[in-house]
């Protein structure tokens, strides 16, 4: 048997049982017809009929069967129908997933490129912190240190090697401390504002707070990283700082005119 013979016996073998159910009973009819023809009206009359006569008689004996095929191209096309019905829901469904699998893996990417902005900030943050713990550090002995001050140089040199040893706060706390140790308004002011040294480094202190918490802002939805730097040392002391700004004249609470420069 040939490659084209094995096609065609595949194709039959593959053909719906309705099919095989139309052509049986077209079969049948059909033999049945010839049957009738020639046991009732016979071949020979048959042939000598009139055209209308015999369109008549044709148009009797396959209508049944046109009516048949009819049926059965309906429930073709029908099953038809359904089963590209049944691919596009596939196809649908596949799709969904695909479009689930984006949205996921989008979601990945957005929290990986989060999380590496964060760890960018918090590299940048940890030497932020250092450089704030150094002009709070001259903005507390500003007011404590040099000729009359509470704290001899010693104490100034080891608080400032602390500072050196990854305590970027000390100078913070020891502010808060002496901060909350000072009665009058006016003196603790002073801490602050009293000198155009000290509101130098009060400007520089808070330009340069701020500065962190708008890059905080920036890579931090949730506002843990902001939250954690308004309750750290640095930050108690900038809301301090920040409430004086507001009450120090304007030629000394602008950073602008002050500098945002450290002078030792």
């Amino acid at each position: 048997m040939d490659a084209r013979s094995r096609g065609l016996v595949i194709a039959m073998r593959q053909l719906d049982w309705r099919v095989w159910f139309g052509l049986t009973l077209t079969f049948a009819w059909l033999a049945l017809g010839a049957i009738y023809v020639e046991t009732t009206v016979g071949w020979n009359r048959f042939s000598r009929l009139h055209v209308d006569e015999v369109g008549s008689f044709l148009e009797g004996a396959f209508a049944p069967l046109a009516f048949l095929w009819l049926v059965i191209g309906y429930f073709l096309q029908k099953k038809e129908l359904e089963n590209n019905t049944a691919t596009l829901r596939g196809q649908l469904e596949g799709i969904q997933r695909y479009a689930e699998q984006a949205v996921i893996q989008s979601e990945k990417m957005a929290a990986n490129e989060v999380h590496a902005r964060q760890e960018t900030f918090l590299k940048v943050a940890q030497n932020v912190r250092g450089q704030l713990g150094t002009v709070v550090g001259l903005l507390w002995i500003s007011s404590q240190g040099g000729t009359g001050g509470t704290v001899s140089s010693e104490e100034q040199g080891r608080l400032f090697a602390q500072l050196s040893m990854n305590d970027p706060e000390v100078f913070s706390r020891r502010m808060l401390e002496t901060h909350g140790a000072t009665v009058g308004d006016q003196e603790r002011y002073a801490l602050f504002y009293g000198t155009e040294v000290r509101a130098r480094h009060t400007n520089n202190f808070i330009y340069t707070f701020e500065r962190l918490l708008q890059r905080a802002r920036d890579v931090d939805q949730d506002g843990m990283i902001t939250d954690a730097l308004h309750t750290s040392g640095h930050g108690f002391v900038y809301r301090i700082a920040k409430r004086y700004q507001g009450l120090a004249p304007e030629d000394l609470n602008n950073p602008e005119r002050t500098g945002r420069h450290i002078i030792f």
